[in-house]
């Protein structure tokens, strides 16, 4: 049987990795959680800076990070620097300083470009989910489990439930876009 609580769940999901991809987009102010999506290339995995240092923001707009193994800190310097947070990150022994600039109209333009892109991958992830239930609909009517009229209306509640996530999404953008908008 069909089941509309899994299709929910896993778009769920993607709102929730979207959200956590948000909350570490930079506004004006120095934030750990920034460095979440940072991977770094470092014993034949990629890891998180927060397995390999303890980060520390001593001030609104700076970051500290106190690598661990001397070894990695020109890997997480590359890192930050490969990512799209558009940061400069100063090196001093195993500490990596990372001042937070103040947001310029530029930068905040370069961010809800960002913050658009990352909720158009959502909704495709979203897009993507609603395809899969709509094939297993088909597959579902095609083995005779169910029938034409079955399908239609799950289709139905299919779509339904994949506008309401897209919404979120677009909910999200738009109050972070705000966010940053603030001066």
């Amino acid at each position: 049987m069909f089941d509309e609580k899994s299709l929910s769940l896993k778009m769920n999901k993607a709102i929730d990795v979207f959200s956590k991809e948000l909350s570490s987009l930079r506004t004006g102010r120095a934030n750990a959680a920034m460095l979440d999506l940072v991977k770094v290339d470092v014993y034949g995995q990629q890891m998180p800076i927060n397995q390999l240092a303890s980060i520390t923001t001593p001030e609104p707009r700076m970051i500290n990070i106190q690598v661990w193994d001397q070894n990695n800190v020109v890997l997480i310097d590359s890192s930050i620097k490969k990512s799209e947070l558009g940061l400069n990150p100063q090196i001093d022994g195993q500490l990596i300083r990372l001042p937070i600039p103040e947001l310029n109209e530029e930068r905040r333009n370069e961010l809800k470009k960002l913050i658009k892109s990352m909720g158009e991958k959502c909704k495709i992830s979203i897009r993507n989910i609603r395809r899969d239930a709509n094939e297993e609909l088909k597959k579902l009517l095609k083995s005779k489990e169910i029938g034409e009229d079955d399908e239609k209306s799950h289709e139905k509640n299919v779509q339904n439930i994949t506008d309401k996530h897209i919404s979120i999404v677009d909910e999200k953008v738009t109050t972070k876009e705000k966010e940053i908008m603030i001066i």
